[in-house]
Parts: structure tokens; sequence; C-alpha cells
């Protein structure tokens, strides 16, 4: 592709300052991190397109944990530096009202709903969002972002131009540079790698997203409790209050516990074809 010259005027720093109030019609990157997320700067840069604030929200776990692993925090923290470096922007880091854990113990009543009233005992809090119509995201993310975006000319959405079933987001203001300039996935890969700001979820066993989400795999939760113990207490601890089971087929925490439990005594193997109910058998013999 030809490279075009960043737009002229003022630096990307300057417009950044003026881009702060509500209704400053600026150009506001939606930045998540990811691959495509980040190369919409190369994109930007390519286009010529105007530039004036990098907007992140932040979830966080606790009010001193973030939802992010380490690895995570690490690579965000370098890669703010990049882009510090080589734009004049500084990444703005928002967060929402709500911390994770404090939402999960707002007071709240579920009627109906099987996932719902797993635990009826135990009613009386959100818990664990449900699988259909969580809360986690819109409390602890988008209603931050929308508010931080709020009076924005143009949102930019790092959505790659091979990805033609997520093109019905750029609604409204919003624009995706990558389908402007015609870069697919792959391509976005490797103008991160060529920067240095390639995210370890995609060279790594680094988990992205929240180490709490409901939605992680089997393999990311059991990552969870052998190299994060002390973050596994607090989905142990959660699980006890939840008036919602962990997963939407009723299974919970402790469930995945056991499971995890007797992988480590080598009475069942990680990829043994596992099912629930080998749980409830009597494992002293049997023959792998």
């Amino acid at each position: 592709m030809k490279r075009r010259n960043r737009r002229r005027g003022s630096s990307p720093a300057a417009r950044g300052e003026r881009g702060r109030g509500m209704g400053d019609k600026s150009h506001v990157l939606s930045l998540s991190y990811g691959k495509d997320s980040i190369a919409c700067l190369g994109a930007i840069e390519e286009l010529g397109w105007p530039l004036d604030r990098i907007i992140h929200a932040e979830v966080w776990a606790t009010d001193t944990i973030p939802a992010d692993l380490p690895p995570m925090m690490e690579f965000k923290a370098k890669a703010d530096a990049i882009i510090q470096e080589k734009y004049g922007i500084t990444v703005e880091h928002i967060r929402g009202k709500w911390t994770y854990e404090s939402h999960f113990y707002k007071e709240h009543f579920y009627t109906g709903g099987k996932q719902q009233t797993a635990f009826p005992e135990k009613n009386g809090i959100y818990g664990f969002p449900v699988r259909m119509g969580p809360w986690c995201n819109s409390r602890l993310k988008v209603s931050a972002l929308s508010k931080a975006q709020k009076g924005a000319a143009c949102i930019y959405i790092g959505i790659a131009a091979d990805e033609p079933a997520r093109f019905h987001n750029l609604t409204g203001n919003k624009k995706s540079p990558l389908i402007e300039a015609g870069w697919t996935e792959e391509q976005c890969r490797r103008w991160c790698e060529s920067n240095g700001l390639l995210s370890p979820i995609y060279t790594d066993s680094a988990r992205g997203g929240c180490w709490f989400c409901h939605n992680q795999s089997v393999g990311q939760l059991r990552l969870l409790r052998k190299n994060y113990p002390e973050y596994w207490a607090f989905l142990l601890k959660w699980d006890e209050d939840s008036p919602v089971s962990f997963h939407s087929d009723g299974h919970t925490v402790h469930d995945f516990d056991r499971r995890f439990q007797m992988e480590d005594e080598k009475l069942i193997f990680p990829y043994d074809n596992f099912r629930w109910d080998m749980l409830e058998q009597d494992l002293n013999i049997r023959w792998f």
C-alpha cells in the first residue's frame, strides 16, 4: 500500500488536549489493545485521517485488582509508551462506576429462568452474569465508554476489511480505518508485530479479556487456577455467594475446582473425554 503523510497542522497531542470536553467534535480511537484495534493507528496514518484522542475502557475486578491478567497489563503499559512516543497522544484509561465485585454484590432479585433461580436461597444480589443479557459488559465498560465518547465527530473502531459479519457495527459516526485502507486481519497482525505492538494473547497462553469471565474456556480456567491461585480464590468466594450458577448449564466454580483437583491427583486427565458424571464415580480403581 502507498503510505500517505499524516495530516499537517497542529500536533496530535495539541489536538488531543482540545478534544477532552463533551461536544468537542474530536476524532476518537476506541482502543481494546487487540491487533485490529491497535493497527487502526497505522491505517489512520496511511489514510491521513485526523486523530485527537485514544480511549480505553479499563474494567476492574475489585477496587485494586484489574480485570486483565498481569501479562496484559504489562503490555498495555508498553503499548501506551510506544503510542505516546510515536503519535504524541496519551491513551486515556477510563473506568465505570462499578467494579465487577461491587456490581456482583449489588442488590437484585431474579424472577424466572433456569439459571437465574439455580440457588434461590442466595437471591438478593446480582451474582454472576447470566448468559443471555449479561450485565457485565454494559455496566463495567460500555456505559463509561459511551460517556467518554459523547460528542465525538467520529469514533474509529478496529474492524478489519475481511470481517464483513461485523460491518453492521459501523453505524452513525463509527468508522473503520482498516476497511477504508483495505487492511485484513493478517495485515493488522503483521503491522503490530513490526511495530512491537502485538498483544501477548496472540503469542502465548495469556488470556485476553477478564480473568473472571463466565464465557472463558475450560483450558483458560485451568490455567487461571494454576497460575493465579489468588484470583481463583476470588472466584470460589463469589461462587459461594452467587444466586446464579457460573455456567448456564448449572455447573459452578467449585465443580471446576473439583475437576481440576482430580486432574492434579491423576484420577482423570485433562483431555480424557471428560463427562461431569465422572466426578460422582468411584475413581479409586480406574484403568486409563
